[in-house]
């Protein structure tokens, strides 16, 4: 009868790669149940296609050029709007507006993930309510919003901070709520300090769902931006983009239009890049 040591030994040697060898996994190559092979820029492929049927439909005449200028015009336009640096100047205020509501939204809904999700009275106090926040759009709330705090800037900053905060709170109090107990258990046994514990398993353990929070944020603060331009705003994208609708100028509204995708793509672009580099000892499916 085959002795079961041998069997085991047996087994073991036929998982281990040979001598010289990499594993399929360190080569990068496709798994079959993959994804597969991540392409350098590939999320640009969809971008540009869109692009081109545009302009291909705009050059043979499809496209009613009153209703939506073709890329030519919008290119020119934007190049008029540059020299004049009026493209440039709504560009800065509105993302001074996005990156303040950003900001805010971002310590408030990590803040209040933190306090509800390390602490049960806090969880009882804020979970219920911020729940309740969830289901009401922020945008839902700018009538109220206005009365009590004008039209002015603060109102603004205001509406998109409450969308980027929701997103941040759900997904980091999910992430929190989520650490395996066992960890906490193993922390308690090494005698780990309140702040160590935190250092050492709470953060780790919540950056997945952190970053979640922040894409969404990111997402929701472009959204709120857009909206809140409209509101008896001087200068910003949404103001230019509101200003040319009332003189039937598309191919301004369409440049507005493009810096919006631009920076959309551009800033959820870097998160994802710095999630990649914080999170490098995950591996996904994502590569």
């Amino acid at each position: 009868m085959e002795s079961p040591v041998a069997t085991t030994a047996e087994a073991t040697s036929r998982l281990k790669p040979a001598k010289g060898t990499v594993p399929q996994a360190a080569r990068g190559t496709r798994r079959r149940l993959g994804p597969g092979r991540s392409v350098p820029f590939g999320r640009l492929i969809g971008p540009a296609l869109l692009i081109a049927v545009w302009w291909a439909a705009s050059a043979v005449g499809y496209l009613d050029p009153r209703i939506l200028s073709g890329p030519g015009t919008v290119l020119s336009t934007a190049a008029d709007l540059v020299s004049t640096g009026r493209l440039q100047d709504n560009v800065l205020v509105s993302l001074q507006r996005a990156g303040l509501g950003l900001f805010f939204g971002v310590a408030a809904g990590v803040i209040l993930a933190v306090a509800a999700g390390l602490n049960r009275t806090g969880e009882y106090l804020l979970d219920g309510t911020l729940q309740v926040k969830r289901a009401i759009p922020s945008l839902a709330m700018l009538p109220l919003l206005i009365l009590w705090l004008g039209i002015g800037e603060q109102m603004k900053v205001t509406v998109i901070a409450l969308g980027v905060a929701v997103n941040m709170y759900i997904n980091t109090y999910a992430s929190l709520t989520g650490i395996d107990s066992r960890y906490v258990e193993l922390a308690e046994g090494l005698d780990l300090s309140r702040w160590q514990f935190i250092r050492k398993v709470v953060v780790p353990g919540s950056l997945p769902g952190f970053f979640v929070g922040l894409r969404l944020g990111v997402t929701a603060s472009w959204l709120g931006l857009i909206v809140v331009e409209q509101i008896n705003a001087t200068q910003g994208i949404g103001y230019m983009m509101f200003q040319a609708q009332q003189y039937a100028q598309s191919d301004v509204i369409i440049v507005g239009l493009v810096a919006y995708g631009i920076f959309g793509f551009a800033s959820d672009a870097a998160v994802r890049a710095i999630e990649r580099r914080v999170l490098s000892w995950r591996r996904t499916l994502a590569g």
